[in-house]
């Protein structure tokens, strides 16, 4: 398949695809396995995604792409894959080829097939599972886990112990998207399509889902996000008092103290904040 490829060499696949999904007694027709074949070895390239932004910086889920992951798993066998000692037993073939990618890959990191992993990036003992995209020059550090078709932006740092959530269903479903520049602390949680936009920190322990409060008290006025953290963000966990019938409680929110300063350094940028708020990593 040509690294020239666009979306509308795709056309057709797209087509056959989403019959198939429309109408079961077609999934196993030869047309719609090539389609799914060749869909899975895109992503794999790189070539295709599973969500992507538009100019304006809106991101959207390609759920056809999704609807061929979800299609491959039944058309595959499961097989014993060796590497070195280790043993695995499995439908999706583990990626391969990191020199030749320019991929850093500690032992014993596991990225499975049809995971794209950008130039530069170092991954440690780690997972990244299917449909999920790496950028350039971003480091997965060790027992991380990159869940399926996660979208991770060039120069992240994921550090030890981050969970980055996937989704495959239900196909419409947006994925986590963690865009350039971003820091996510030790032992972080990011789900159910939690989108960080560009250079957030998240201090050690945040742990974001979709309704979680997200309380910006960095102004002169408190706001609270759900779902979206804002460019630049420092954030920290916290609490909040919330009524239940027996009483109040404490309950589990993320709060905004700061933003990073604009128009310097990332690194520089990344380094002051962490001293300025003194963010736990």
């Amino acid at each position: 398949m040509s690294l020239n490829a666009s979306m509308t060499d795709f056309h057709a696949d797209r087509d056959q695809i989403e019959k198939a999904w429309s109408n079961p007694q077609l999934r196993s027709d030869p047309s719609t396995v090539r389609s799914v074949h060749r869909i899975m070895e895109a992503l794999d390239q790189g070539l295709l995604r599973t969500a992507q932004p538009s100019p304006n910086g809106e991101w959207s889920t390609l759920e056809w792409v999704k609807m061929a992951v979800l299609l491959y798993f039944p058309l595959q066998n499961s097989v014993t894959i060796h590497a070195g000692a280790l043993e695995f037993y499995d439908k999706v073939p583990l990626k391969t080829g990191f020199e030749n990618r320019g991929i850093r890959v500690v032992p014993p990191a596991v990225i499975r097939y049809s995971s794209f992993i950008e130039p530069g990036c170092i991954i440690m003992p780690s997972f990244v599972n299917v449909g999920a995209r790496v950028g350039a020059g971003t480091m997965v550090d060790t027992w991380a886990t990159v869940g399926s078709c996660a979208q991770i932006g060039r120069d992240v740092h994921l550090s030890g112990g981050v969970g980055i959530g996937g989704v495959l269903e239900p196909i419409q479903a947006s994925p986590v998207i963690v865009e350039d520049g971003c820091f996510v602390g030790s032992r972080c949680v990011v789900v159910e399509g939690v989108h960080l936009e560009k250079e957030v920190v998240l201090g050690a322990g945040v742990t974001l889902t979709a309704s979680s409060p997200i309380v910006d008290m960095s102004g002169s006025v408190t706001q609270v996000y759900k779902g979206r953290v804002p460019a630049r963000s420092v954030v920290i966990p916290g609490t909040m008092p919330k009524e239940f019938p027996a009483g109040t409680a404490q309950v589990h929110c993320a709060i905004i103290i700061g933003r990073r300063h604009e128009g310097t350094d990332r690194k520089t940028s990344l380094n002051q904040a962490l001293r300025d708020f003194e963010v736990s990593v």
